[in-house]
């Protein structure tokens, strides 16, 4: 993988000797004829139409993801929830019904919430803790299964080859959003999963600057998708975005490395302090689902969540006590970023759906970031001293 994500999908002897990539900052593309025209748009002749269609810079991205998960076709998007929404469009009709792991990114939370609003596909939401527990929740209408792992934010891990043993007794396909560990830590394809979805903007990209998704699967649905809800619904990547994504794929095991280490560090550390109560993250031996993280992670990554004693007051205050760490939203930069779940990412979720899901008033959300680690406890050190 250290070399494919340098390497894979691009041919340098063929853009004039660039090392780099260079970026096709075009919206069209013209034809030799009117008849290659006719050809192209019938799919009889291979080559670019129009940006929206496909663009060499983007595919270059698309293919380099295909490769590091280890599938058949990977697809760009202008978004984390571009990529999400083509898929689960792509996968259901209306009355359709969808199996989804218990806690997930808000604004999945969301567009599942939409989706039922608008055309009657009911989400059951299932901890996923047995093979029972999944078959009991499986109905004639079931059209997929779509899991988070580790769920964001509470850290939770889902049991892969548990789900896809489920899912294939029933030929239901297996959706995971593979963002907090990027494919250098976790390959759901690999186990089994049919579809591997990203929000690029975290980890792929690594330096908090572009938004975009990704997605993997199989040629044959992943082509049905580009020319349905991903060309027609138009959330694709713009070239220069796929570049730097490109830029950033680079350098992302060296980053995911240090990310975990310094993450495994700061947790020992805030399972010592007096003002933490609870501490989530899957490589802790303590955590309860660290034997599902070793079987099918190569290191816990860069997210933690932790919850302070007290409530949302002292949560935030633990936020304005920063020095240093960044109060953000996102993950996976350089820079380490703390927020607060129930007030920012997944505000959008009823209070009653939250607490089911673990994310209560006083957690946490930290992305551990590539500083020196010694420096980033000191900042959470004195943030948690002086609540």
């Amino acid at each position: 993988m250290e070399t494919s994500v340098i390497h894979e999908g691009y041919d340098s002897t063929q853009m004039f000797g660039s090392l780099t990539p260079p970026i096709f900052q075009t919206s069209t593309y013209t034809f030799d004829s009117a008849e290659q025209g006719e050809a192209r748009f019938a799919a009889e002749e291979e080559g670019y139409i129009y940006s929206r269609l496909g663009n060499p810079t983007v595919r270059i991205l698309e293919e380099r993801i295909a490769a590091l998960e280890g599938g058949e076709r990977g697809l760009a998007f202008s978004s984390g929830m571009a990529a999400v929404s083509a898929i689960l469009l792509a996968l259901t009709k209306a009355n359709d019904h969808i199996i989804c792991s218990s806690g997930l990114y808000g604004c999945t939370y969301g567009l599942l919430s939409m989706m039922e609003e608008k055309y009657n596909i009911r989400t059951d939401y299932s901890t996923m803790l047995s093979e029972k527990e999944l078959e009991d929740q499986i109905t004639k209408d079931t059209a997929l299964i779509y899991v988070e792992t580790p769920i964001n934010p509470t850290m939770q891990v889902i049991d892969l080859e548990l789900v896809v043993n489920v899912a294939k007794k029933y030929r239901l396909p297996v959706v995971v959003d593979n963002t907090f560990s990027s494919p250098y830590l976790q390959r759901p394809l690999e186990l089994g999963c049919d579809f591997v979805i990203h929000s690029a903007t975290k980890y792929i990209g690594g330096h908090g600057d572009v938004i975009a998704g990704l997605a993997v699967g199989k040629k044959e649905i992943m082509d049905t998708i580009a020319l349905t809800t991903q060309k027609d619904i138009g959330g694709v990547l713009s070239p220069f975005d796929a570049w730097l994504l490109i830029r950033g794929l680079k350098t992302l095991p060296i980053r995911m490395d240090r990310h975990s280490s310094n993450a495994e560090k700061i947790v020992q550390q805030l399972k010592l302090h007096k003002a933490v109560k609870n501490v989530y993250y899957p490589g802790d031996p303590d955590f309860s689902n660290v034997e599902i993280a070793n079987k099918q992670m190569k290191f816990a990554g860069g997210v933690l969540a932790f919850e302070v004693k007290g409530g949302k007051k002292e949560a935030q205050q633990v936020l304005n006590n920063l020095n240093f760490i960044k109060i953000a939203v996102s993950l996976g930069d350089a820079e380490s970023l703390m927020e607060h779940p129930a007030s920012m990412t997944h505000a959008v979720i009823p209070v009653e759906e939250r607490a089911k899901m673990g994310i209560t008033e006083s957690l946490l959300r930290l992305s551990v970031g590539i500083e020196a680690w010694e420096d980033i406890w000191e900042d959470i050190q004195q943030a948690l001293d002086n609540i």
